[in-house]
């Protein structure tokens, strides 16, 4: 049986499957290295000490990338099911269905990550093999960090069931708020949450949220568009959605560096510890990151989004891939600087 144009339009071409591949490889290169230039990487302990060992270490940040990326797909998805993919009398369309079962399989890829996070983050913290973390099980689950990653994995879990099923525009839109919930768990424990008390981590926390969440909506929304349609209305709406990612990103990630950096010295830290500190070095990294996408987004604007308006849509798409490897690499970066004290 042949399949409908609309299944086939929405199948990864050869294309796409390279830009995923190097959106993969910028996102480990960049993880990778950041943390070793940085400082976040694992590093052996004394002699004599056992430990969780140097691979287990690793894969806590090797773990927190695949459950990022696949958190950015989830939502970005979702922001295309809700805002530019038809549905009738609030019946998802076959692209929009074929939308939700992506999603499921992304939100299922999060689930698994998370748990493996889970584990092996209690063994690092724990400072026990992993084999033996089970005789450790009362004190792994005291810590913060394991449980918001069992909060996390939990939610995601479900989300991958409901969207499996998902049929309806409400459907997506309570996967949505599910995606949502899910996601602000492990950010909770981050350096926000724990490197000062009071009004300033309530304002870091709530700063790195919106922050993140503004990021999953910018990175994995254009994924989606490029993916599932790539109409001059979807692209407009989306244009516009992107240009306010941007600006919320640009003020809650300096507020939120700010903040974690001021806890180490008085005046403006932003400033003095970007060539002093690891973590400021990364933050000035993302921050060049960041100002490259604005101007790609820029570009976008002024130059791509005209010629697709007049039915050449191959410099949007061409751009919009080089956009998705950046910020692939981007979301590297934010992992090692999760990883980086």
């Amino acid at each position: 049986m042949s399949e409908s144009p609309a299944t086939e339009r929405t199948r990864p071409s050869a294309v796409g499957w390279t830009v995923v591949a190097a959106m993969v490889a910028a996102g480990i290169v960049v993880m990778v290295v950041a943390l070793l230039a940085a400082g976040g990487a694992p590093k052996p302990l004394p002699e004599g000490l056992l430990g969780a060992g140097i691979p287990v270490s690793w894969s806590v940040p090797a773990l927190r990338l695949i459950a990022d990326a696949a958190t950015v797909a989830t939502v970005g998805v979702l922001v295309a099911v809700v805002l530019f993919l038809p549905a009738t009398d609030g019946k998802l369309g076959a692209k929009a269905l074929r939308a939700c079962q992506d999603a499921a399989l992304a939100a299922g890829v999060w689930a698994v990550a998370s748990i493996g996070g889970l584990l092996a983050t209690a063994a690092v913290i724990l400072g026990v093999p992993l084999l033996h973390l089970a005789d450790h099980a009362s004190e792994a689950g005291q810590l913060i960090q394991v449980r918001a990653l069992a909060v996390t994995v939990v939610l995601s879990a479900i989300l991958a069931v409901l969207l499996s099923g998902c049929r309806t525009l409400r459907g997506a839109r309570v996967a949505a708020v599910l995606a949502v919930a899910a996601l602000i768990g492990p950010l909770l424990t981050g350096h926000g949450a724990l490197d000062r008390t009071g009004v300033w981590s309530v304002l870091a926390t709530a700063s790195l949220i919106v922050h993140v969440l503004a990021a999953s909506v910018w990175v994995g929304g254009l994924g989606a568009l490029l993916r599932y349609s790539r109409s001059r209305q979807a692209v407009e709406l989306f244009s516009g959605l992107a240009l306010v990612c941007a600006v919320t990103i640009g003020m809650t990630g300096l507020l939120t560096a700010e903040i974690h950096l001021g806890s180490r010295e008085t005046g403006w830290a932003l400033i003095s510890q970007w060539v002093t500190s690891g973590y400021g070095a990364l933050v000035f990294a993302k921050s060049v990151a960041f100002a490259i996408l604005v101007v790609i987004g820029w570009w976008h604007r002024h130059t791509t989004l005209p010629l697709l308006t007049t039915g050449n849509p191959a410099a949007f798409r061409r751009l919009a891939a080089g956009e998705l490897v950046v910020m692939a690499g981007t979301i590297g970066l934010a992992v090692a600087l999760s990883r980086t004290p």
